[in-house]
């Protein structure tokens, strides 16, 4: 068959086949696969084993699961034509932790269909994402043809503890992993029926500050007023970080950050947001942050410092009239491109250290899961590919999105691999990621398949999309 023709018969097979695909979704679901607890260890391995089967069934030829320090990592290659590119699709298959369970309305892994949603943990970050890719390339296999590409998926077990293992693995892998471009299948679209193409993310450094004071809790009606307390000096040296605007107040923590172009500004600016809406959905007032930004700007392109968790002292019910000997603070930095995840946390040891009150000491301790911004060139041809897949589907035109968030594998594929890294993904903002009741919508499995499919028809005709970074 040519290669349209061989679309239209995956198209085909898309219909044929999409009233499997919830019930291939909540067969994933049901394997509790938390990557932060080591209690389920096993359930990681049969995640992994799932993914491998399900790879296979699809008809890829070569499939290994690879083991690593932590979790191990599925790879799944379909290379039939050496004539032919080569496209690496990432996914993972690791989950969030379901806490606070008395908020699931159904078992975090017991998935529901409720009004066309598939409710669990996981649904939609990320195995929905990865089943989508599986399913498109079965739309070619199923249909007697093949993809127009060679593929090769990554799919790995440690995405939501940050990917430790991850920069070692692709780099030990070169040869295993050589491509032509790469395609996230972690990430989302900008709303519910409204596509979008996302062309950079955010990196990430985080830390821990400990404050110690006496070798252990004292008496406060004993002690107090007379020895420092490590909860009061912890909050002060919080406090300090920022100043009373969201303005951050540490030197170098910026350091390489451009202003940003006027084009991103422009881009941003003119994403059909309905900001108030938002902010009554949320339950605020008004937005807070450095007002040389507009809100979207500091959600999605600026730097950003926030405490995420707290700790000290008593933390029963009624009182305990302790002066505690500890405090501790965890704190995460999103970061932008310019920004080096160890600079930022050098600075912030500097800026801990200068700040300390007398009479007690502190630590800034980095945490796993460090990761540079990443930014593809807008005007990159895979990405008017990835617009023209989306608009088959959706009928309205993508526009360029910035996510906020951090999916390290981008950088890193650009950094140790040489290859741009293109998100394309379909979970929806409403998806309650890494909260209770979780979902992913039904009829959305079905669009983002039917886009994939397109999209890797569209690579194969442009071969200018899938240039190696020079």
């Amino acid at each position: 068959m040519s290669t349209a023709e061989d679309l239209t018969a995956a198209l085909d097979a898309v219909e044929r086949n999409a009233g499997s695909y919830a019930a291939d979704l909540m067969d994933f679901v049901r394997l509790p696969s938390v990557s932060t607890e080591t209690e389920h260890r096993p359930d990681i391995d049969a995640a992994a084993t799932w993914v491998a089967a399900r790879l296979s069934r699809a008809g890829f030829t070569e499939v290994r699961t690879i083991d690593t320090p932590g979790h191990p990592v599925v790879v799944g290659r379909l290379h039939h034509d050496r004539d032919l590119p080569t496209v690496i699709v990432y996914g993972h298959y690791d989950v969030q932790p379901v806490e606070p369970l008395e908020l699931w309305e159904s078992g975090p892994f017991e998935p529901e269909i409720r009004d066309g949603k598939i409710y669990g943990r996981g649904a939609s970050d990320d195995k929905a994402g990865v089943l989508i890719a599986i399913q498109a390339v079965e739309a070619y296999t199923a249909s007697g043809g093949l993809p127009p590409v060679n593929l090769t998926f990554l799919i790995e077990g440690e995405e939501e503890i940050g990917s430790p293992n991850l920069p070692e693995f692709l780099d030990q892998h070169r040869e295993l992993l050589r491509a032509d471009l790469a395609i996230s299948a972690d990430g989302g679209i900008y709303g519910v029926g409204t596509p979008s193409v996302t062309v950079g993310s955010r990196g990430l450094a985080a830390v821990q500050i400990d404050v110690r004071g006496a070798s252990s809790d004292l008496h406060s009606g004993m002690y107090g007023g007379a020895v420092a307390n490590p909860i009061m000096a912890l909050a002060r040296i919080l406090s300090s970080l920022q100043d009373a605007e969201g303005r951050i107040q540490v030197e170098g923590f910026e350091a390489g950050v451009e202003p940003l172009q006027p084009s991103v500004r422009q881009a941003l600016a003119a994403l059909p947001d309905d900001e108030e809406a938002e902010l009554a959905q949320l339950g605020l007032k008004s937005w807070w942050g450095d007002p040389e930004y507009l809100p979207r700007e500091r959600r999605n392109v600026r730097p950003t410092l926030e405490v995420n968790g707290i700790g000290g002292g008593f933390q029963g019910n009624g009182i305990k009239t302790v002066l505690p000997s500890r405090a501790f603070a965890k704190v995460s930095c999103r970061l932008v491109v310019g920004q080096d995840p160890e600079q930022v946390v050098a600075a912030l040891k500097r800026h801990v250290a200068k700040v300390t009150p007398a009479g007690v000491t502190a630590t800034v301790t980095p945490l796993p899961g460090s990761g540079k911004a990443y930014q593809m060139p807008v005007d990159h041809p895979a990405l008017e590919v990835a617009a023209e897949s989306m608009e088959a589907v959706y009928k309205r035109r993508p526009f360029p999105v910035w996510t906020g968030g951090t999916v390290p594998v981008a950088e890193q594929f650009q950094a140790i691999l040489g290859i741009w890294c293109l998100y394309f993904a379909f979970g929806e903002p409403d998806n309650a990621l890494h909260a209770p009741n979780e979902f992913f919508r039904v009829d959305t499995i079905r669009q983002g398949t039917e886009a994939t499919v397109r999209l890797l028809a569209g690579l194969a005709e442009r071969r200018d999309a899938l240039a190696p970074i020079s």
